[in-house]
């Protein structure tokens, strides 16, 4: 599968209580389980206003679906070309 980093516009969600974000990532919890093992939910940063999310599927389109089934925003959707850290600098 491919990674993709999804970028999510939520303003203000860094308020939002964390009894009412629980209930977000369940209900996207519910909504991956519908659309079966071809997308996967791998982690999130969430910021002041936007929520930055890496996904694994077989196609973009899977993550589209679970954004419009779960009411979630989506405004971009971006293919992960390849991960770097320090431990890959030269020396």
């Amino acid at each position: 599968m491919q990674k993709f980093l999804i970028e999510r516009s939520v303003p203000g969600i860094q308020a939002v209580p964390e009894a009412e974000r629980q209930q977000i990532w369940a209900k996207s919890n519910a909504v991956l389980a519908e659309l079966g093992p071809d997308v996967q939910w791998a982690h999130s940063y969430v910021t002041d206003d936007k929520i930055y999310c890496l996904y694994y599927a077989t196609a973009p389109e899977l993550i589209r679906e679970h954004a419009r089934r779960g009411g979630f925003p989506c405004d971009r959707i971006m293919a992960v070309d390849d991960i770097v850290d320090p431990t890959r600098a030269a020396m």
